[in-house]
């Protein structure tokens, strides 16, 4: 997770993904005009509902990569993360060698949405057209890493093959 900073006519905005490093779906978003705990807490949390939703509700092994922001290094994250069974990972000071993914999602998002349609006005105006790209890019932007296919097909057809349907037994009466 990493944060990305959009400037506004009425001030600073902060985005925060949770992105899965497999297939590179964005799990968890939030936008606020503070880079607290509780921005990034609520972008863990929506990504951890978005698991339990499709029935992933066992995330021990799961491992959270971040920077060492003070947000990120808080006793109520670093508690919710270990309540959920997820290990953190924070990287050094400085760089972002332990987060190339999330540099990656994060310029693609400045990239594909915020440059061209700068100069932002509301904080409302960023987080609408946020939801609206994260939606765009899970589920119909081709992604090269995915094998051209969108983030979210590509994640569905592993949990496909990981849990295949199976047969509905008739029963005879």
């Amino acid at each position: 997770m990493w944060d990305v900073y959009v400037y506004t006519w009425s001030g600073w905005v902060y985005v925060a993904f949770v992105i899965d490093a497999y297939a590179r779906c964005i799990l968890g978003w939030r936008t606020s005009t503070s880079m607290t705990t509780g921005l990034v807490l609520d972008a863990i949390e929506q990504a951890i509902w978005t698991r339990n939703r499709y029935g992933t509700t066992d995330l021990a092994g799961l491992v959270q990569h971040t920077d060492a922001g003070s947000q990120y290094t808080s006793i109520t994250y670093t508690e919710r993360l270990a309540a959920a069974g997820i290990d953190a990972s924070i990287g050094t000071v400085g760089d972002s060698y332990d987060n190339a993914l999330a540099e990656t999602i994060n310029g693609l998002y400045k990239t594909e949405l915020i440059k061209p349609r700068k100069p932002w006005r509301t904080v409302e105006q960023v987080e609408l057209a946020t939801a609206e790209w994260v939606d765009w890019f899970n589920h119909r932007r081709l992604y090269e890493h995915c094998g051209d296919l969108p983030p979210a097909e590509l994640e569905a057809a592993h949990y496909a093959h990981q849990h295949p349907q199976q047969p509905a037994e008739l029963s005879h009466q």
